[in-house]
């Protein structure tokens, strides 16, 4: 019996990266045997005990027992306090903004394994250095999903399906070793000769898409990373038999080992801010959003007013409004003004908030508007939601590589979501289709995945859930159509109207 125990306990850790020494493996059977857990219940419990233990600031991967400790007399001390914070709870107070040049850099540290707060100063000009950097933190960032996915993580335990795990390869161990076949992730990219590769942290290998009838699912661009399978033959080259997407992990696994990391520098997500809380106490709030909202269109205005007349006859108040542009359908590019200058010829994904010149007199109207940069995040409880405003779907058709997908506009739509998820980043293009600021690359990252995203595009208006989180495009705001959509955070779920 002790040893399917100890069995479980090194399992379920395993599962969140860490190691049990053997006074952390003795202190946890102490714990099961003195609170007397069913043997049912003893997976959860563990569970419970190793992501409460992964938020700690000082966790390290080899599970420290003063540590554990600490967090177990933690655990005690919030079941007898649960009464007693059980509060109304004011939304206000739990409803952050966030631009993307206001987070906090976080980049992945190769030596320690996880994340690493970056202590320099961030700048718009960015340097030869942050753009390997946000490179190399894409690859690291998917890379650590795939291996700890159940097709690549070997278990600790003797097991009949290790022989069924796939082992990933990187394209130094391809050298001389002609007509084997080869598992690799890297970045698809043109070389200097104008031919398609594959790059990963150790170098490049030559791809070639000609027995390759139909890739897997998602759109393949120039700057994504992809999981291949070929066979390198003697040209040098990779002959693809497979191409997919790299797997997506799920928000609540990324949360449970790195949920002391406050990505969003809004603070750490308390107690209270609980989901269940969340559909029980205000089952009935929503988030309005509306995209192409061209305010020089004689429809526009009138469509507002309209809006907001329903509201107030169906007593529907929505708790945020949230508006993306284009503001206008002509360009402001062309003025002469010093501030226009300066605004104009933001083609690039992290694009500064609307000038305070510009905004000036609807503040003094409106207080409570918040002119954000895009994308931006709304932290709400524990929820994070990603609003960006960019027609992905065109850019991303324009530049996908090997072999294009023939497939119908549902499909296309689903296989946007799953391309931008899988691959953790909003832009997954390179920096010459579309430039980013190298300094703020995080703030285009989808890691660990938002609870919704809000993908504001001139292509037809859907909703997807993938891996957990529910995209979704509110579609335009423009002429007789007037179209918008309603986020529900309690169900998680969005409608247009």
């Amino acid at each position: 019996m002790a040893d399917v125990r100890q069995r479980t306990i090194i399992k379920v850790f395993r599962k969140f990266s860490n190691s049990l020494g053997p006074d952390a493996l003795q202190f946890i059977e102490e714990i099961l045997d003195q609170h007397e857990i069913e043997d049912a219940d003893v997976e959860s419990s563990l569970e419970t005990l190793a992501k409460e233990y992964n938020k700690q600031d000082d966790a390290i991967m080899k599970v420290s027992v003063d540590v554990l400790k600490r967090v177990y007399e933690s655990l005690q001390d919030q079941g007898e306090r649960t009464q007693v914070e059980k509060e109304l709870i004011d939304p206000e107070n739990h409803l952050f903004f966030i631009d993307a040049f206001e987070m906090p850099r976080w980049t992945w540290s190769q030596e320690r394994g996880t994340f690493e707060k970056s202590p320099a100063p961030l700048t718009s000009s960015g340097s030869p250095e942050s753009r390997v950097i946000s490179i190399r933190d894409r690859l690291n960032i998917i890379k650590q999903c795939v291996l700890r996915n159940e097709h690549f993580a070997p278990s600790t335990l003797p097991s009949r399906d290790r022989e069924k795990l796939v082992t990933l390869k990187s394209t130094k161990q391809l050298l001389g070793r002609f007509g084997e076949r080869f598992l690799l992730l890297g970045m698809l990219a043109y070389n200097k000769e104008g031919k398609l590769c594959l790059e990963d942290a150790d170098g490049s290998v030559e791809l070639d898409f000609s027995s390759l009838d139909d890739p897997g699912d998602g759109l393949f661009s120039e700057g994504c990373f992809a999981l291949v399978e070929g066979e390198y033959t003697e040209e040098a080259t990779l002959e693809i038999i497979a191409i997919g997407q790299p797997p997506c992990e799920s928000r609540e696994t990324a949360r449970s080992i790195y949920g002391h990391i406050d990505f969003l520098g809004k603070g750490a997500t308390s107690l209270l801010e609980d989901a269940v809380r969340i559909r029980e106490e205000i089952p009935e709030l929503h988030f309005f959003f509306l995209s192409d909202v061209w305010l020089d269109h004689p429809q526009t205005l009138p469509g507002i007013q309209k809006m907001f007349d329903n509201c107030i006859e169906n007593d529907f108040i929505p708790r945020i409004i949230v508006m993306c542009g284009n503001f206008t359908s002509k360009s402001i590019a062309h003025g002469n003004g010093r501030d226009v200058q300066i605004y104009q010829g933001r083609n690039i994904c992290d694009a500064l908030p609307l000038l305070s010149t510009l905004t000036g007199r609807l503040k003094t109207k409106v207080p409570k508007v918040h002119f954000a940069s895009n994308p931006c995040r709304i932290k709400f409880f524990d929820q994070e939601i990603v609003i960006f405003r960019e027609d992905l779907m065109a850019r991303m058709l324009r530049n996908v590589v090997g072999v294009k997908p023939d497939v119908k506009s549902e499909d296309l739509k689903r296989f946007l979501v799953q391309s931008i998820l899988d691959q953790s980043h909003l832009s997954p293009l390179t920096i010459d289709i579309q430039p980013v600021l190298s300094d703020y690359d995080h703030s285009l990252r989808l890691y660990p995945l938002p609870t919704a995203l809000i993908l504001a595009d001139k292509y037809d208006s859907y909703k997807v859930t993938y891996t957990g989180c529910h995209v979704f495009n509110p579609g335009s705001f423009v002429g007789k159509a007037l179209a918008f959509s309603t986020y529900t955070p309690a169900e998680v779920n969005s409608e247009e109207w």
